[in-house]
């Protein structure tokens, strides 16, 4: 009889991704199928795979391709044949049940990070069969190489490059951190967009965003015209030392933010945020500037933070204003990392509390990797020509 999960906590953590619909997944579970029917065949012919023994029940002979339909994708599968006798892996005739069982055990790998008790759990509910940890372990890797290949792809020209970050709990050391998530974002010549890259580290801290822009140049990024971001200091720093002659554009929805910490008066705020969009919405740069020096006076008597902070601050939004027209509503904020942010966050609300950064980085660079190929596949972001 197939063993069940017994622990009610993770249960119902992946039922709540089950109803959501664990999307984005279509190429691990690929992964993960084909790996189940490899596990089912070797215990079929009663041999690992090279292995001589006097009790082989037949041989192993080749695959066969298969699409099948889920409700996350259609998933192209590699169907394990034997050479004399009929063989069909169980799991494929349990429908549904099946697929969900998949579903749990990615949710395991990608939310709990892996571990190879559960995942064997759910892979003897999938298969039917006692799978021993070195199977499990293979398995988990193979997902693993999927990931790394995806992050450690060259790159190529990308005209404009966006960068963000956000922070997710994770166990270190015994306590529980909030880590920064990296993820940097590219336009490329055709005008697609493409994330370019992702990582995970323990803080934002200069170090690591130089490590982080450093391996996207090694990678083969060059012909960047413009780099797009919030003002994090440890980006900052980190930006201007690996890409120093790279033009630079402040988002400007994050200004808008940034500004009301500095408006003394809830009243007013409304009226500070319409100030602020008009000089963004100027015609071009010279008429920009001229709008920011009648608000910096404007503003000078009843709040001076607030004018110090603009006279500081807002030209750093004003970069676009070089480029044309057509570009700059694209250009001007960091929010193509929008529905990214979204996607993370509507994963890791149900793992909460990450068990390492390792884990944290694997559910993150697979909702990238998903995300990315759809952009890639998708319609032109940005008329470049």
């Amino acid at each position: 009889m197939a063993m069940q999960v017994n622990n009610s906590k993770i249960s119902e953590a992946m039922e709540l991704i089950a109803e959501k619909g664990f999307s984005g997944m279509t190429e691990a579970m690929q992964i993960l199928f084909n790996e189940a029917m490899l596990i089912e065949r070797s215990r079929y012919l009663g041999v690992n795979p090279y292995e001589r023994s006097s009790e082989r029940q037949d041989y192993a002979n080749g695959f066969k391709p298969k699409q099948v339909k889920t409700k996350v994708g259609e998933l192209s599968l590699s169907i394990p044949q034997v050479r004399s006798s009929e063989f069909y892996p169980s799991f494929l005739e349990k429908g549904v049940r099946s697929e969900r069982a998949l579903k749990l055990a990615l949710a395991e790998m990608y939310v709990k990070g892996v571990s190879t008790r559960k995942v064997e759990t759910i892979l003897q509910e999938l298969c039917g069969l006692s799978v021993s940890s070195t199977e499990v372990s293979r398995a988990a890797k193979l997902l693993d190489e999927e990931l790394s290949q995806w992050k450690a792809r060259r790159l190529e020209k990308y005209r404009y490059v966006y960068v963000d970050a956000r922070y997710e709990k994770v166990r270190e050391a015994g306590c529980v951190i909030d880590s920064a998530v990296l993820i940097a974002y590219g336009v490329n010549d055709e005008g697609k967009r493409e994330i370019l890259g992702v990582s995970v580290s323990l803080s934002e801290a200069e170090i690591h965003w130089r490590n982080f822009f450093e391996s996207l140049v090694q990678r083969g990024l060059h012909g960047v015209e413009l780099i797009v971001s919030d003002a994090h200091a440890g980006l900052k720093a980190a930006r201007q030392a690996v890409f120093p002659s790279v033009p630079w554009q402040r988002c400007q929805f994050h200004l808008q933010q940034n500004a009301q910490a500095y408006i003394t008066k809830r009243s007013r705020k409304r009226e500070v945020a319409e100030t602020i969009r008009a000089i963004f919405d100027a015609e071009n740069k010279a008429e920009a500037e001229r709008l920011l020096k009648i608000a910096i006076e404007k503003y000078a008597k009843d709040m001076p933070q607030l004018t110090q902070w603009m006279e500081e601050n807002i030209p750093e939004g004003l970069t676009i204003f070089h480029f044309s027209v057509e570009h700059r509503r694209r250009l001007r904020t960091s929010n193509i990392a929008e529905r990214v942010n979204q996607e993370i966050r509507r994963r890791t609300r149900v793992a909460r509390i990450f068990p390492n950064v390792e884990s944290c980085e694997r559910l993150v660079s697979a909702i990238a990797m998903e995300i990315s190929e759809d952009w890639i596949a998708g319609k032109i972001y940005l008329n470049v020509n």
